[in-house]
Parts: C-alpha cells; sequence; structure tokens
C-alpha cells in the first residue's frame, strides 16, 4: 500500500514537473552561447587560408519557464530581460524571429562592404524589392501580408528602393485598392489590399515595417552561412574573415581571436547585447584576444564590462577595445607572429 502511494506521490510531480517546463514566463533568458570559427562558415571564392582563427560569439536567448527563471537568478552571467525589452510594441514571437534573421543579413551585407572597401574592391547592388519585417495588428495589411514577406510589384511595378515604393502608395487616396505581387517561401502570389490613412503619418499606406531587400554584388563571391544565427553582433567578426581571405597577409598571425560587435558600410563598430556571456563563451573555447567595441571610451561601453567579466572568471584572453574596422586591422598588422 505504501508503496502504491509514494509511486501514485512521483507520478504526480513528474506530471506537475512536466507541466510546469512547458509554462513560459513574460521574460527572456540570456546565457553563453558557443564560439564559432568563422573560416567554415565565410568562404571568399579562391581566398587566402590562416594559421589561426578568427572566431564569432554567441548567447543563447529563449522565453523563460519557472526553472530557467530560478537558475538565471542564481547565475551571474545569465540575464533575464522582460518582453518589451526584446520585442517591440505588437511584435509576435514569428516577427521578432524574422526581424532578428534580417538584421544578420544586414550585418553580412555590411560586413561585405566594409571587408571590400579595405580590399579596394568594386561593389554592385541589386535592388529586390522591400522587405516585410512587421504587420501592424488592425490594419489593412493584417492577415494579408506576414513577416518575411517579400513585395517585389505594387500595381505591376517594379522599383529601385523602398523610397519609391513608399512615394508611390501615399500618392494615391484612402480606399483605393492596391495589387501587391509578393514572394512567401518560394511561391510568388498576388495580394489585394485596401489603402487606409495611417495614425502614425497621416499618409496612406497598408500598417507594414518594412526595410529594402537588397543584394550586393562582388568579384570574388564571397558567402555567409550562418544558418538560423540572428541578430546583428557578428558583423564585425565577419568582415575581419572576409578582410583576411580577400588579402595575401595572414591577420590571425596563429592566434585564435574572438569578438563582438556590430559593423556599418562605413566600418564603424556598435555596441551589442551579451557581451558578459560572449566573454565565457570565447574564454570556453580557448579564445586568446577578443575584441569588444569601445564605444569612444564610455564608461558603460562594452569593453569594460568584457574586462571585468574576464577577471571575474580568471581568464587570461587580452581584451582590445575598437571603435573601427581600421582599428582592429591596425592592431593586428602589429601583431607579433605566434
Amino acid at each position: 500500500m505504501r508503496n502504491k502511494y509514494v509511486m501514485r506521490s512521483f507520478m504526480i510531480a513528474a506530471v506537475v514537473l512536466i507541466l510546469s517546463s512547458f509554462y513560459t514566463l513574460p521574460y527572456y533568458v540570456s546565457k553563453p552561447g558557443l564560439a564559432k570559427e568563422l573560416e567554415p562558415i565565410v568562404h571568399v571564392e579562391n581566398g587566402y587560408k590562416e594559421e589561426g582563427n578568427f572566431m564569432l560569439t554567441t548567447v543563447r536567448m529563449g522565453k523563460a519557464n519557472i526553472y530557467s527563471y530560478l537558475i538565471a537568478k542564481l547565475n551571474p552571467y545569465q540575464e533575464l530581460y522582460q518582453i518589451n525589452e526584446i520585442r517591440r510594441e505588437n511584435e509576435t514571437e514569428e516577427e521578432y524571429n524574422v526581424r532578428q534573421l534580417h538584421l544578420m543579413a544586414s550585418s553580412k551585407q555590411s560586413a561585405i562592404e566594409t571587408a571590400y572597401k579595405k580590399a579596394n574592391i568594386p561593389i554592385q547592388y541589386e535592388y529586390n524589392g522591400i522587405f516585410v519585417l512587421n504587420v501592424m495588428p488592425g490594419m489593412p495589411a493584417d492577415g494579408k501580408l506576414k513577416a518575411g514577406d517579400r513585395i517585389f510589384k505594387v500595381d505591376g511595378n517594379e522599383f529601385d528602393s523602398s523610397e519609391q515604393f513608399i512615394q508611390f502608395v501615399s500618392g494615391k487616396k484612402e480606399g483605393d485598392e492596391v495589387l501587391f505581387t509578393i514572394k512567401r517561401q518560394d511561391k510568388t502570389s498576388d495580394v489585394k489590399i485596401t489603402l487606409q490613412r495611417l495614425k502614425e503619418t497621416g499618409k496612406v499606406g497598408v500598417g507594414i515595417a518594412l526595410v529594402d531587400d537588397k543584394e550586393i554584388i562582388v568579384t570574388p563571391n564571397v558567402t555567409i552561412n550562418s544558418e538560423d544565427i540572428g541578430g546583428p553582433s557578428a558583423g564585425f567578426m565577419f568582415s575581419l574573415e572576409i578582410y583576411n581571405q580577400l588579402v595575401k597577409e595572414d591577420l590571425t598571425r596563429g592566434y585564435q581571436i574572438a569578438g563582438t560587435g556590430t559593423i556599418d558600410s562605413n566600418g564603424n563598430i556598435g555596441r551589442i547585447g551579451g557581451i558578459e556571456q560572449k566573454i565565457v563563451a570565447a574564454n570556453k573555447a580557448g579564445a586568446e584576444i577578443f575584441f569588444a567595441p569601445h564605444e569612444n571610451g564610455s564608461k558603460d561601453s562594452n569593453y569594460n564590462a568584457a574586462v571585468k567579466t574576464a577577471k571575474e572568471i580568471g581568464s587570461d584572453m587580452k581584451i582590445i577595445p575598437v571603435d573601427t574596422f581600421d582599428e582592429a586591422i591596425k592592431f593586428l598588422t602589429k601583431l607579433k607572429e605566434k
């Protein structure tokens, strides 16, 4: 009888534990991810090889349940964020993921621009339409367009920029019906949407957030297989790896070099989130040097947080502050061979 009672209690507890793990809280948990070698991810056609490695660093981000919430509260290198700190107002989980993947795509483009400009190699662009980031609830596009759709024609017209698209649509009248030609998951279709005046701008529209969808064309060709990694924070390290494959001199000098930071097409390096978790990941992967955004010497810069974390975990990594791509190249060219 007692054994039956114990077994029943155990089964009930197990069911409660399993069910509670599926119950999510209004928080995201950020924890150390991986430090990945970039040479297998970035490939410049006929590019030069390297003795060491450039590495991108990642964080693992996910919705918190009761258990991950408690663990994050106890672990100094895990962070909790409220949903409104991560997602925009009215942004769904799907739209958030689409936005992160687009930010990654934009960071790749900026990395290619930066590296090829530094190597004095010409760059061309091909405009493919506009990319839908999110759809505003209750607006005409709601239920007709989705985050991730690519609009490449409006009323049969193609455009060279999102500005031209906006100008064309806003030049119409409220109540006019517009035909959008879209591509969704490799399927092309036409969608008719009636225009409505937007409270935010006073102009007519359909209620979407959008960005240019353009392709960068370079020779030699470069591919970046980032798979499902999202966000813009790998841009700077992508630019270093691309440039190192473009030039004969091996800038790794045989070292394991990690880092993080956004990059724009002018080579400026920007702040990222989760620097503490990325230091932990890089240290675990055996990185010897870590580039961190200096933010022009700001007291709460990524660089200062990285130095603090490296000390706390007893890491021997050399933390290098950088504000621009050129600063990083200057440091690497002066680095002694390992």
